[in-house]
C-alpha cells in the first residue's frame, strides 16, 4: 500500500517506524515529516491543513490510506473533506470526522458529552467574555485549587491550575480578555480540582468496536517534581503499575463503553484513536480530557510495546472489521525521555546542531522537532521538543537507565530534560 502520514513530531516518527515494519507497506510519504521520518519514508512539503493540496497529492501518488497524526487537521475536518469528495471518498482516513474530533477541539463540547452519557468527570462551568463576572463570582464561591482550561486547541498548554481565588481570577481575565491562548480561550472551562494520579488510556476504534492499547503515564510539567508550566509532554512510562486489572475494568465499564455508545448514539463516524486522559481518585477513574489521536510522548512508549502489524490494524479500521483483530502486547516496560530546547515551553531556541545520534545504543530515538540541513547534512533542532529517547526492558528501572544513558549521549546547545521521569513509579 501507498500511505500518506500527516505530521512532523515524535508521535509521527514512532507511527512511521511501526508502519515500516509491515510487509503490506509499499511507499510511505510523511508530510511534512522530520529528519527521523526521512530515514524511513519520503518527506514531502505539504501543509497538513491544505486539504485541496493533500487531495492532489493523494491522487497523483495513488495513496491508498491517509493517517492523521496531530489533532489540527481532524478538528478542521479533513476526514469530512475526503468523505464529501467522490474522487477520494473511498480512501480510508485514520482519524475521526470533525464532530468526533470536537471531543478534543472543545473542552465544553467534551464536558457536555460526558454529562449526557454519565461519564465520570470533574464538576465544571463554562464562561465567555460576556459572562466574565459570573466566572469571577463562581471562582470566589468555589474551593481552591482551581482548574482553568482553554476551550480550544492550545498545543497541550491551555490548562492552568491556580492555588488562590485571586490568581484564578487573574488567569480567567487573561484568557478571556487578553486572549492568552488566542481563539482557544474565547471560552474557558473552570472545573473542580481532582486530587489523584494521572494516566493515559488509548483505544483504536472503527466506529463500531474497539481495541484497548497499552496504557501510559505522561509527565506534563517542565520541571522535576512536576513543577513549572505545562508542556506538550516531557516523557512517558508504560505500563502503569497502578492501572491493575480491577482498575482497567472500571475504566472500560464506566468510561470507554459509555463513550463509544455515545458516539454511536449521536451518529458520529469515529475511526481512529481515542485518548482518554484519566485521573485515579481513590480507586475510581475520572476523565480529565479526551484527545482525538495518539498522545505524544505516550506514542513513543506505547507503540514499541504493540506487537501487531499496525498497518493491518488500520486496514481493519478502514473496513470496520476491527472485531476480527486483537492487540498483542509486549509485557516488557517502556520509558521515553524527551529532550527539549532551551526556553521551552515559552520562546525557545532553534537551529542547534544535534550530535551523538549515531552513538546511541539499545534505545529507539524518535525525532520530535528536527530537520536535516540540505547543504551541510547536519541535523538541526526546529522545535521545543527535539528528540524522544525510548527504551524497552524487563522492568521500568532498566528502561530508565538505558533512556537516560542515551539522553546524555545525544547533545545540542541548550539541551534540557527531566531527570525524574518514572521515578514515582519505581
Amino acid at each position: 500500500m501507498n500511505i500518506l502520514l500527516l505530521g512532523s513530531g515524535g508521535r509521527e516518527h514512532a507511527i512511521a517506524w511501526k508502519l515500516a515494519q509491515s510487509n503490506l507497506l509499499n511507499r510511505l510519504f510523511i508530510a511534512p515529516g522530520n529528519a527521523g521520518t526521512a530515514e524511513i519514508g519520503t518527506n514531502i512539503i505539504l501543509s497538513i491543513t491544505d486539504f485541496p493540496a493533500i487531495k492532489t497529492f493523494v491522487l497523483k501518488h495513488q495513496i491508498e490510506m491517509v493517517i492523521v497524526g496531530p489533532e489540527d487537521p481532524l478538528v478542521k475536518g479533513i476526514h469530512d473533506f475526503f468523505l464529501s469528495d467522490i474522487e477520494i471518498s473511498g480512501i480510508p482516513v485514520i482519524g475521526p470526522v470533525q464532530k468526533g474530533a470536537m471531543l478534543e477541539g472543545s473542552k465544553d463540547f467534551a464536558k457536555k458529552f460526558m454529562n449526557r452519557y454519565k461519564i465520570p468527570t470533574a464538576a465544571y462551568q463554562t464562561f465567555t467574555m460576556s459572562s466574565l463576572d459570573e466566572g469571577i463570582s463562581f471562582i470566589r464561591n468555589s474551593q481552591a485549587p482551581y482548574v482553568l482550561k482553554a476551550d480550544g486547541l492550545a498545543a497541550g498548554k491551555g490548562v492552568i491550575i491556580c492555588q488562590t481565588a485571586g490568581e484564578a481570577t487573574e488567569e480567567l481575565q487573561s484568557m478571556l480578555l487578553d486572549a492568552k491562548f488566542g481563539e482557544a480561550s474565547e471560552k474557558v472551562v473552570v472545573e473542580k480540582f481532582l486530587k489523584g494520579i494521572e494516566l493515559s488510556v488509548f483505544v483504536l476504534t472503527d466506529g463500531k468496536t474497539y481495541l484497548i492499547l497499552p496504557e501510559a503515564k505522561d509527565y506534563k510539567k517542565i520541571g522535576e517534581g512536576d513543577t513549572g508550566p505545562n508542556t506538550g509532554g516531557m516523557g512517558s512510562v508504560s505500563p502503569v503499575p497502578f492501572a491493575d486489572k480491577d482498575f482497567m475494568e472500571k475504566v472500560e465499564t464506566t468510561i470507554i463503553r459509555p463513550t463509544m455508545n455515545g458516539l454511536i448514539n449521536e451518529g458520529i463516524d469515529y475511526r481512529g484513536f481515542i485518548f482518554f486522559g484519566l485521573i485515579k481518585v481513590g480507586i475510581d477513574p475520572y476523565v480529565i480530557e479526551y484527545n482525538c489521536r495518539l498522545g505524544d510522548p505516550e506514542a513513543e512508549s506505547v507503540l514499541p510495546r504493540i506487537r501487531n502489524d499496525l498497518l493491518e490494524l488500520f486496514i481493519a479500521v478502514g473496513k470496520q472489521k476491527l472485531e476480527d483483530e486483537s492487540i498483542l502486547v509486549d509485557p516488557r516496560h517502556a520509558v521515553t525521555v524527551m529532550l527539549v530546547s532551551k526556553g521551552y515551553p515559552d520562546s525557545y531556541e532553534k537551529g542547534k546542531e544535534i550530535v551523538g545520534l549515531d552513538r546511541t545504543k539499545e534505545s529507539f530515538v524518535f525525532h520530535a522537532g528536527t530537520t536535516r540541513d540540505p547543504s551541510s547534512g547536519k541535523i538541526l533542532s526546529t522545535g521545543g521538543r527535539v528528540i524522544a529517547v525510548s527504551s524497552v526492558c524487563n522492568n521500568t528501572k532498566q528502561a530508565l537507565s538505558k533512556s537516560y544513558a542515551n539522553a546524555e549521549t545525544i547533545d545540542f546547545e541548550g539541551k534540557y530534560y527531566r531527570k525524574d521521569i518514572g521515578f514515582d513509579l519505581v
